[in-house]
């Protein structure tokens, strides 16, 4: 997997960015009301990118009526955690979210940006596997040396987990490096194994239960089998940002993690309604027959985020040179915005 040098230097752009514009975007100062003193004219839009045909906490929150008077401005698609939390630290968007350790990239190249919530997870119901043809000759860790691996994107949850398995199964480096991924779109993993594109692809959530009820794709390994259930990722906003909108910042935090609450709590059915009720009237023109697969929320319970979510990832982050020592985990988050938590204490 020789992606590193470029991720690292799509992490080292965000710094020449946010060096050269001051403070990056519109978080630099304009009309909005973006700047100011603490509680002062604080920002009640919140600019953020969605994903194609799912729902995301943050949009269900806000139809559920757990963002009070803030509101969402949809900007645009990703398919990129990385480049979502990029978007925020440039301030082109307000939050982006992403695989914790592509997180920790980001702040070691010295983009300002701590998490605040956990957004998504894995458990026994929801979790990444990495699927081959069901005539597939791969079986093992070793028999992905040489092969081609669907993923989102490079940097993030995926790499990390098979970087992970592919370690613990006794491949050396040199080893690893042979094996290449590929980003695909999300949508299209399916057909690129099936087509013979590449030999093996990450599917999760509900694009993994729609390709397995197809039939004719089975499973090598996954990240729960890897770590069993744990949080994935966060959201982030920049620092400057928390300063100056505290209290938007709190009602964004605990409304999100009163969506996780709900969906852990509602029948699937429910759940499946919602989400599909809120794809159809966004008017973005996307399928929603996808989200009949959704099956749980995976997100550990509030949101709440520990210093192993980040510290799980330290070997990883360690072999491909994004850290050389131990991780300062205090620098990365703060649970002090999540009221759910807060209200416990």
């Amino acid at each position: 997997m020789k992606r590193h040098l470029t991720i690292l230097s799509a992490a080292a752009a965000v710094v020449i960015a946010l060096t050269v514009s001051g403070c990056g975007g519109s978080a630099a100062g304009d009309d909005t009301g973006r700047t100011g003193a603490p509680g002062a004219n604080e920002v009640k839009e919140l600019r953020y990118q969605g994903w194609a045909n799912s729902v995301t906490l943050p949009e269900l929150a806000e139809d559920l009526g757990y963002l009070g008077d803030v509101k969402l401005n949809w900007v645009g698609n990703t398919i990129s955690g990385p480049q979502d939390i990029q978007s925020a630290a440039t301030g082109q968007t307000d939050f982006g979210g992403a695989f914790a350790g592509a997180v920790v990239k980001l702040v070691e190249a010295g983009a300002p940006v701590k998490a605040v919530i956990n957004y998504y997870g894995e458990d026994s119901k929801t979790f990444n596997g990495f699927y081959v043809k069901e005539d597939s000759p791969i079986k093992t860790a070793r028999d992905f040396i040489g092969k081609k691996i669907a993923v989102n994107t490079l940097g993030a949850h995926s790499e990390a987990v098979i970087n992970t398995y592919l370690r613990k199964n006794g491949l050396s480096a040199d080893e690893i490096k042979q094996v290449q991924l590929v980003v695909v779109p999300p949508n299209d993993t399916e057909e690129a194994i099936r087509r013979g594109q590449v030999d093996a692809g990450s599917l999760g959530s509900i694009l993994q239960d729609k390709a397995v009820a197809n039939g004719g794709l089975r499973s090598v390994f996954s990240d729960f089998n890897l770590f069993g259930a744990f949080a994935g990722g966060p959201y982030v906003f920049r620092e400057d940002f928390l300063a100056q909108n505290p209290n938007t910042v709190r009602t964004f935090t605990t409304g999100v993690a009163k969506a996780i609450e709900w969906e852990r709590a509602t029948p699937r059915k429910d759940v499946i309604a919602r989400l599909t009720k809120i794809l159809k009237e966004r008017g973005r023109n996307e399928n929603p027959a996808a989200l009949q697969y959704w099956k749980s929320v995976g997100v550990p319970a509030k949101g709440e985020i520990k210093d192993e979510d980040f510290t799980r990832w330290e070997e990883y982050l360690k072999s491909v040179g994004i850290i050389k020592s131990d991780l300062d985990t205090k620098k990365l988050y703060t649970n002090e915005f999540n009221g759910l938590l807060t209200a416990s204490k």
